[in-house]
Formats: structure tokens, C-alpha cells, sequence
């Protein structure tokens, strides 16, 4: 006889960064985080703060829905951690939501920081009740299914860039920026670099700089073709 197959696959025991990890990038600007990345790693830009903007920064919890089901996003209630954020997608299809007021608010119960989808979701004024950091593609008031297959915990690819849990994830109002958990020690250290080039740049900017010394050697390297 065929065995029916698992309504979710369940990965509970992901290698997870340290508290100093986290708070490495807690308070830290999603471009800056993207700079120390090299350029990469926010998510699509149609991922916006749904209910007001709530920076928030965690540890990623992964979620595979599929389109129209949320069951592996509500069983991850049994796997998250203070300190988490739920990412779950919904392979991009935002004519149902995922979540709505009651679920997030269960996950602020549980001590999640944060959710983010490339999906939809609904109960806005529900949202900014429960005031926990929401991101999402799209709002709707469609409800979901709950029949599965799902997976948590293991890799998806959500807003086109491929999450794991045990990644960090950064949100404000830029976006949302994951840095992978085996970049997290050399993005802190590059972290570094690109906040104290910011300041500097900063203060020239707010001291009358009108263009900055990397770009004047451009100009005067001559390789500016002036054609009136």
C-alpha cells in the first residue's frame, strides 16, 4: 500500500546564530545591510510594512504554504523561538491571504518579532492592533485553506531570494534583507566599514559637499565625453 504523504515536513533543529549575531544588525538600516552584503539580499521590492512601519531584526523561521493554504505558517507556532521571524511563501500568489490579525497575533504570543510574505494578507485594522512588524506583497480579504503539503524550516525562496532558517532578517521601511546564515560573521565585520564610510560621507554632505572625491576622479580621469 502507498503511503500517504506528510501534510508538512517539519525541521525543528536548524543551526541558529548567537544573541551577539542578532544584535549585531538590530537598529541597522536594510541599505546598509544590503552594502555589507555587496550590493544583495533584500527581498522583492513589492514586500512592504502592511499596517505601519515596525523595523524589526530576528532570527528567519521558513514556511512553504504553496498557493492559497497557510498550514505550515499557523504549524510553525509550534516551532518558533522568542526572537524569530516567521518567513513564509506563498510561491507569489496574492489572491488569498496567508495571515490575518488573530494568527499574528498568536505569533506575538509566542514571541515572534516579525512576519514576512511574498503573498498577501488581510484584517488591517487587526494588524495595527496586534502592532507586530507585518510584511507582505499584497492585502486581501480572502481567507485560506488549511490542507497542506507544506514544509517549515527548510530553504524557500520567497520575494526571489532564497531563505533559510537560521538566516538573520532585517526589515524597515526600505524593505526586508536577509544575510545568510553562513555570511553572518563577514557581513558583521564588513557592517563595520560601510557605518563608518556613512558617517564620514554623512557629515561631509551635511557640511557642503557637492561631490564626493571618488566621483571627481572619475571627472577628471577623462573618460567623459561632453558633446555641447
Amino acid at each position: 500500500m502507498i503511503e500517504d504523504h506528510p501534510l508538512l515536513r517539519i525541521r525543528r533543529n536548524f543551526p541558529r546564530p548567537t544573541a551577539a549575531q542578532v544584535d549585531a544588525f538590530r537598529g541597522r538600516q536594510t541599505g546598509h545591510v544590503v552594502d555589507a552584503l555587496g550590493g544583495s539580499g533584500g527581498l522583492d521590492p513589492r514586500i512592504k510594512p502592511i499596517g505601519g512601519v515596525k523595523p524589526f531584526c530576528g532570527v528567519a523561521v521558513t514556511c512553504n504554504d504553496g498557493p492559497a493554504d497557510n498550514l505550515a505558517t499557523f504549524a510553525s507556532l509550534t516551532v518558533v523561538k522568542p526572537g524569530d521571524v516567521v518567513i513564509s511563501t506563498a510561491n507569489g500568489f496574492t489572491n488569498i491571504a496567508v495571515i490575518g490579525d488573530l494568527l499574528l497575533g498568536m505569533m506575538k504570543n509566542s514571541g515572534v518579532v516579525a512576519f514576512v510574505t511574498d503573498g498577501a494578507v488581510r484584517d488591517i485594522m487587526g494588524i495595527r492592533a496586534v502592532d507586530l512588524p507585518c510584511y507582505a506583497a499584497a492585502v486581501t480579504p480572502n481567507s485560506p485553506a488549511r490542507h497542506g503539503p507544506g514544509t517549515i524550516g527548510y530553504p524557500i525562496v520567497c520575494g526571489a531570494a532564497t531563505v533559510g532558517s537560521g538566516d538573520i532578517v532585517v526589515g524597515d521601511e526600505d524593505g526586508v534583507v536577509v544575510v545568510p546564515y553562513d555570511r553572518i560573521e563577514e557581513t558583521i565585520e564588513r557592517l563595520s566599514a560601510v557605518l563608518a564610510a556613512e558617517a564620514d560621507l554623512d557629515a561631509k554632505v551635511k557640511a557642503g559637499l557637492k561631490i564626493p572625491d571618488f566621483f571627481q576622479k572619475m571627472i577628471d580621469s577623462g573618460r567623459f565625453k561632453y558633446v555641447d
